[in-house]
């Protein structure tokens, strides 16, 4: 198989390892890539939200399979693109991508699946705003309603805090604060079956003890000893399968990766956000811990044929992913520093590139989230020194990390 991935962060560097250790699988190709990505895959440039530009070269390279990292191309229909050109595609329609293009049709789409959700009101004044925030009281959660790479959402306590991101976002969502830890789901969906991924738990704020703004993700870890009994199967059940059957319903079926995040409440598993493509950087843990090849599994979706596709399985032990981040992230984050250290490994450990560069032949920042490090063991606190110890040899001027990653399940 030639599988093309379309992105260049820290997702599609762990799509494009993975796809590399398939034996089915000949050649990888990534546009536009990262320095870190040209180590296991041939780089392209291309604009990825530009579906003829996509479908051009996919063709040109006689892809078998392309895979979509971002969400931005998805809304964009580049994966309808690719399909009408006869090449198998994974990612969903620009239709069943606003699941996460827009956070009010996802809301319409669980309300009415029946999924269990926040309660919410969509936003256009700064009136709506104000009564929406009294309505449901503080902490307060506004989120913007298009695409906003993981940093549109404000919780907080201050009332004129979320009012002037109301205001800056135009059109929000207002919805109800959803106490309890919270827990990411894959679910690879065919249009008619879906398959859960191991679950993992992101770190959403920048800095320690959840402290900070919100960020596209601080580190992640798999799997979860806490997490109660039965709780994907639940998942599954109640969320995943009603989403796919409503979206189904009106001509929109799902193919793809549904990523649902969850808030474990004393009332049972409510969904905070539905995103339309693999989480970053919960996918660095999961796919690391995925034994299964990943290329037939992501080609069975792509054609509709995962219901014969048999089970899935893991390597035995946990994986804990630590996010290097750049000067001042998530807001202005500064590029263009050298990257030292990154030839100085530690066993059990590996580097995956978000957001670099090559600058001749030197590696340097290029994003606000510039590294995920990855730390391998028999459990979660073996994984997680790995990744510390493996943290503690890269030096990336100004750049800055959180300390308690998977702190609270060791």
């Amino acid at each position: 198989m030639r599988v093309l991935v379309i992105g260049s962060g820290g997702r599609e560097h762990a799509l494009c390892r993975s796809l590399t250790a398939d034996p089915q699988v000949t050649e990888v190709h990534c546009a536009p890539g990262n320095a870190g990505i040209a180590q296991v895959a041939t780089l392209h440039p291309v604009v990825p939200t530009d579906p003829a530009a996509v479908t051009e070269l996919a063709g040109k390279l006689g892809a078998d399979l392309v895979v979509i990292g971002p969400e931005a191309p998805l809304v964009a229909g580049v994966a309808d693109a690719v399909r009408q050109a006869g090449i198998p595609c994974f990612g969903p329609s620009g239709q069943a991508a606003e699941i996460e293009g827009s956070k009010a049709f996802a809301k319409d789409v669980m309300t009415a699946a029946g999924v269990p959700t926040a309660r919410s009101r969509t936003c256009v004044t700064p009136q709506e705003a104000a009564a929406a925030l009294d309505e449901f009281g503080a902490p307060y959660v506004v989120k913007e309603d298009g695409l906003a790479a993981g940093k549109g959402v404000v919780v907080t306590d201050d009332r004129d805090e979320a009012l002037r991101h109301a205001a800056a976002c135009g059109r929000v969502v207002v919805e109800e604060f959803l106490d309890g830890p919270e827990v990411s789901l894959f679910a690879l969906c065919d249009g008619s079956t879906a398959v859960p991924l191991q679950l993992a738990q992101d770190h959403k704020r920048a800095y320690d003890g959840d402290l900070g703004p919100n960020t596209g993700g601080m580190g992640a870890y798999t799997p979860l000893p806490w997490a109660p009994d039965g709780l994907t199967e639940q998942v599954m059940a109640e969320t995943v399968l009603p989403t796919m059957t409503e979206l189904a319903g009106r001509g929109m079926p799902y193919t793809g990766v549904l990523y649902v995040g969850l808030a474990l409440t004393s009332k049972g598993p409510k969904v905070i956000e539905f995103n339309a493509r693999f989480g970053d950087p919960e996918t660095q843990v999961v796919l690391d811990r995925l034994e299964t090849p990943l290329a037939g599994l992501l080609l069975a979706c792509a054609n509709g044929m995962l219901e014969g596709f048999g089970p899935l399985s893991y390597r035995d032990g946990a994986a804990v992913t630590v996010v290097i981040a750049a000067e001042n992230y998530p807001a202005d984050p500064v590029k263009g520093d050298v990257i030292e250290g990154l030839a100085d490994p530690v066993k059990d450990a590996y580097v995956l590139h978000a957001g670099t560069a090559f600058d001749g032949d030197r590696i340097v920042s290029n994003g606000g989230r510039v590294l995920s490090v990855i730390g391998t063991g028999q459990d979660v606190a073996t994984a997680r020194a790995v990744a510390y110890e493996a943290v503690g040899r890269i030096r990336l001027r100004g750049s800055h990390h959180r300390t308690d990653i998977a702190g609270r399940s060791t």
